[in-house]
């Protein structure tokens, strides 16, 4: 049985991203979501590309993809900061 809290769905390549994007600054944390498989970014869904949905009150709303399909993910930010992470997010593609 796997360990509580383990998201086996979660390619390594995705974890490295979450990772990166945990060390920036206006970031708080990073709440893992469900996972869909089969789903795709399009062209430039590499493995480990996370995507930008949009904005919400205490973060940003995004997906990345999966060696395996999509995984919803939620990065909580620092009030007021969410423009600015968004766009150091976007410069790791």
């Amino acid at each position: 049985m796997p360990s509580r809290g383990r998201h086996q769905s979660t390619s390594k390549e995705t974890l490295q991203a979450i990772k990166k994007i945990e060390a920036m600054d206006g970031v708080v944390g990073v709440i893992i979501g469900r996972s869909y498989g089969g789903k795709s970014l399009g062209k430039s869904g590499r493995t480990g590309a996370v995507k930008i949905q949009r904005q919400q009150p205490g973060g940003l709303k995004a997906v990345s993809q999966t060696a395996k399909g999509l995984q919803e993910i939620f990065i909580r930010t620092e009030a007021g900061r969410e423009a600015e992470v968004q766009s150091a997010i976007e410069k790791l593609r």
